[in-house]
Order: structure tokens, then C-alpha cells, then sequence
């Protein structure tokens, strides 16, 4: 049986939940990787199940091995670039997702609310290989909530070598700015379980919740 807390909108609780202060990291590795925060708990546990709730009732789209949504504008893997508009129709961003863009403008995360966002549900065994985010789509900040599981994301610095694990908790925000957006690629291995402090924790269904904002030639497109 459903209870009140189950009805209320995922938006009024992303907006209304306590602040986090965004000079606290919840990760001292994320802390290691220029540019990068990771603040724990940005999202309760009831703001996190309204959301997955809200985000299980819109459709997936499965043009990939893991299921995806996309807001405001589609983003194309293969041509790694953002789609024109009217050339693939997606829904604008949803009431739960303009909340959150206003929260992270409000805490000073992001500098201008984002205007493209992507939802992918990440199965046990499945990953991202390494990449970067594309440069001449998106501005300097991208902004990452994860839902469900936990794991483990990889930074790995192309010009060091230097490889960091980063937990990413339920409810925790990432924010990658600077060499983390730019120069440091971050991936998530395909495996079923990752490596803890007392051996290895399986991994469950997670889904994280990406905010971005478009260059200016993708917002003047």
C-alpha cells in the first residue's frame, strides 16, 4: 500500500530539501581529481525514491545496451554532437529536473540552469567506458545524481597517468568542472560487484541523472 510520502511530486523535494554545503566533499579521492566534488547526501532517501518513481513513469529508450532518457535535447553518441532542432524531438525537462537545475544555480554549483539532461540506468555488469564529455556541445560544469546503487566511477588523468576510484553514493551530486570536465575521463567498468574496504560489494540497479548546459552554438542552433 502506497503512503502520503509516495504521492508528493519528486520536484517538491529536490527543491525543498536542505542545502549541502558545497565546500564539503564527500569523497577524499573526488578531492584528489582537480575540479571535482562529490557531496554526499545532496538528495534524502525520500527524494530519491520520488524521483526514481517519477523517472520509472516516463518511457526508456533502449537505442543503447543500457536504457536511456533524454530532456530539452537528444544527444547523439555515434556523431558526438547534439541534436538540431526538429531534427529528433524530445520532451522538454520535466518538472523534477527543472527543480534540480534551479537548486544547483541556487547553491552555486552551476553558473546558468542546465538545458539538456540524461537519465541511464546502469544494470549489474554494465558500465561507460572512458571518455570526456563532449567539449563543443556542453559548458564548463556537468552536474551527475545517482539513484539506486552505488559504484565506483574511474578518473584517470590522459597526461599523468594517474588513475582515482570515486565512490558515488545514492543521493550523492557530482560536479565536474575545470581539468575534471575537461582533461580527466572518467568511466564506470563493467562488472557486477566493486572493490571495498572488506571485499567486494555487489552492485545493484543505478541510475544517474545528468544536468548540462549547451555551448553557445548548440543554443543558438
Amino acid at each position: 500500500m502506497s503512503s502520503i510520502g509516495d504521492s508528493v511530486p519528486a520536484a517538491a523535494r529536490i527543491d525543498t530539501v536542505r542545502p549541502v554545503d558545497p565546500g564539503v566533499s564527500g569523497s577524499t579521492a573526488a578531492a584528489e581529481v582537480p575540479g571535482l566534488r562529490c557531496l554526499a547526501d545532496w538528495l534524502t532517501a525520500d527524494a530519491c525514491r520520488d524521483l526514481l518513481r517519477d523517472i520509472d513513469a516516463a518511457p526508456w529508450s533502449t537505442q543503447l545496451r543500457r536504457r536511456v532518457q533524454h530532456y530539452g535535447r537528444r544527444y547523439e553518441y555515434g556523431r558526438r554532437r547534439v541534436a538540431i532542432d526538429g531534427e529528433a524531438t524530445v520532451p522538454p525537462l520535466p518538472a523534477w529536473a527543472r527543480a534540480a537545475a534551479v537548486r544547483l544555480v541556487r547553491e552555486g554549483l552551476m553558473d546558468r540552469e542546465p538545458e539538456q539532461v540524461i537519465v541511464n540506468e546502469y544494470l549489474p555488469g554494465q558500465g561507460i567506458s572512458a571518455h570526456v564529455d563532449c567539449v563543443p556541445c556542453f559548458g564548463p560544469i556537468v552536474a551527475a545524481i545517482s539513484l539506486g546503487s552505488g559504484c565506483l566511477m574511474d578518473f584517470t588523468d590522459p597526461e599523468g597517468g594517474t588513475k582515482l576510484s570515486v565512490p558515488l553514493a545514492p543521493g550523492s551530486l557530482l560536479v565536474m568542472t575545470g581539468p575534471a570536465r575537461f582533461t580527466w575521463r572518467h568511466a564506470i567498468a563493467a562488472r557486477r560487484s566493486d572493490p571495498g574496504v572488506d571485499g567486494r560489494v555487489p552492485r545493484g540497479r543505478r541510475v544517474s541523472v545528468t544536468l548540462r548546459t549547451l555551448t553557445d552554438t548548440d543554443t543558438d542552433r
